[in-house]
């Protein structure tokens, strides 16, 4: 029953947002879980859940090492904004010119921001290739990219 709940407690904080234990015990008992604050307590230590912000003056439970959305998403773009030196498309290939050595961190900084659009990137040392679909999104992933750097 332990390992279920535990389990279940899991899915629960990466699905969802959960801001207190008692948040999680009514999730729990909705669930079949019949559980107790301690038995909660427990397992959230059990668990190394922490609480990370999410951005908006909350804070949720989260597995622990997972980035607080908000905040991760504002160093993505700061990454951007300093290493990305300028961009280019053609058909639906994005090339972005980075500072020297800075191409693999502009890369997952662009996998971790998860848009849409970007369905891949490509990383050598200077140069990102993203690769946009369909191909008509790419006009909208350029004014992106213009916004973020600056650029408007």
């Amino acid at each position: 029953m332990k390992a279920r709940r535990q389990t279940r407690i899991l899915d629960i904080v990466r699905q969802g947002i959960v801001e207190t234990q008692d948040d999680l015990a009514r999730r729990l008992e909705e669930e079949g879980f019949p559980v107790t604050q301690a038995t909660v307590s427990r397992d959230i230590k059990e668990l190394r859940l922490v609480k990370v912000p999410m951005g908006d003056g909350r804070y949720r439970y989260a597995p622990s090492g997972e980035p607080a959305v908000g905040v991760a998403r504002e160093r993505m773009l700061r990454l951007l904004r300093e290493y990305v030196t300028g961009f280019d498309s053609s058909e639906n290939i994005v090339v972005l010119s980075t500072l020297p050595g800075m191409a693999d961190p502009v890369a997952e900084a662009i996998d971790n921001l998860q848009l849409p659009e970007v369905i891949g990137t490509l990383a050598g040392e200077r140069v990102v290739f993203a690769v946009v679909k369909p191909r008509r999104a790419v006009a909208g992933f350029l004014t992106r990219l213009r916004d973020i750097l600056g650029q408007a």
